[in-house]
C-alpha cells in the first residue's frame, strides 16, 4: 500500500479511537477513504452522487452513535461494516421507492456488488495467510518459491542460483518447499 493511500485510510482502531476522542480528522479520513466505494455501489444501483452522499452520511452517523454509546463491536473490517450499513440503508430507500416501479433486476446488481466485495475480501484474507506462511517457510524455500512463482525464474536459473547439480534436484526441492508451504498455509 502506498504511503498516500495508507495516510488517507486510517486503521479501524484509529477510527474508533478518533471518534471516541472527538477527532474531526478521523471522520474526514473515513469519508475520503471509503466514500468512493459507496459512491460506486450507489451509482451501479439506481442512485446518483447525492444519494451516495446521503447514504454515506447516514451510515457514518450510525457508526458514530454506536461507538459513542459503547455498543460498537467490530466483528469484521470497518470497510465491510460501513458497506453493509450503506447497503441496508440503500435497499430500504429503494424498497420505499418501489412504488415508483424499481425493476427486480436492479436488486440482482446489488447482490452482484456484495458478492464482489465478499470475494475481494476473501482473496485479501487468503493473500495475507499466504504471506504469513511464506514468512514462516524459511530459506531456501521462501526464495525458491518467490523466484519461481513471482520472479518467473526458470528451474535452470534457480538450479544455478542455489548451486544444485541439475534442474531435477531443483524441481525436487521446489516440490518439497511447496509441500511445506501448503502445510503452513492450512495451519494458519
Amino acid at each position: 500500500m502506498s504511503k498516500t493511500l495508507s495516510n488517507l485510510i486510517p486503521s479501524d482502531r484509529e477510527v474508533v479511537l478518533g471518534i471516541l476522542n472527538n477527532s474531526e480528522d478521523a471522520l474526514n479520513k473515513l469519508y475520503v477513504g471509503y466514500f468512493p466505494m459507496i459512491l460506486q455501489f450507489i451509482l451501479k444501483n439506481n442512485g446518483d452522487e447525492d444519494d451516495a452522499k446521503d447514504v454515506y452520511q447516514e451510515a457514518i452517523i450510525v457508526l458514530y452513535n454506536k461507538i459513542k454509546s459503547g455498543e460498537f463491536e467490530l466483528s469484521s473490517k470497518l470497510k465491510t461494516y460501513i458497506y453493509s450499513v450503506c447497503r441496508r440503508i440503500w435497499l430500504k430507500k429503494l424498497s420505499k421507492e418501489s412504488k415508483k416501479a424499481v425493476n427486480v433486476a436492479d436488486f440482482e446488481d446489488i447482490e452482484a456488488v456484495e458478492t464482489d466485495l465478499e470475494l475481494h475480501e476473501e482473496k485479501d484474507r487468503q493473500f495475507e495467510k499466504m504471506q504469513s506462511a511464506l514468512v514462516h517457510l524459511g530459506e531456501p524455500c521462501k526464495t525458491i518459491i518467490q523466484d519461481f512463482y513471482i520472479n518467473n525464474l526458470s528451474m535452470q536459473e534457480i538450479s544455478e542460483k542455489f548451486g544444485y547439480t541439475n534442474t531435477d534436484n531443483a524441481k525436487t526441492q521446489k516440490y518439497k518447499c511447496l509441500q511445506r508451504l501448503k502445510k503452513l498455509f492450512f495451519q494458519t
